[in-house]
């Protein structure tokens, strides 16, 4: 299921990050990679912070539909 469906806190393993190369590449240099541990940390009007990698990330709705947990 795409990242916007998990619930606030709970953390998952990244198991694919799709899109063009270039966003993959993108979401990758942001420490999305298979395998990680990603959790969800507050959703702004689709808008998300996650943890990933002991990190906080803001992300667009567009880019985590693209990652797959």
């Amino acid at each position: 299921m795409p990242l916007t469906m998990v619930n606030l806190g709970e953390t998952n393993t990244i198991k694919k990050v799709g899109g063009k190369e270039e966003t993959k590449r993108f979401l990758n240099n942001l420490g999305f990679t298979e395998g990680g541990e990603v959790t969800v940390v507050s959703e702004i009007a689709g808008n998300m912070i996650v943890n990933v990698r002991d990190s906080r990330v803001a992300i667009g709705r567009d880019m985590a539909n693209r990652i797959m947990v």
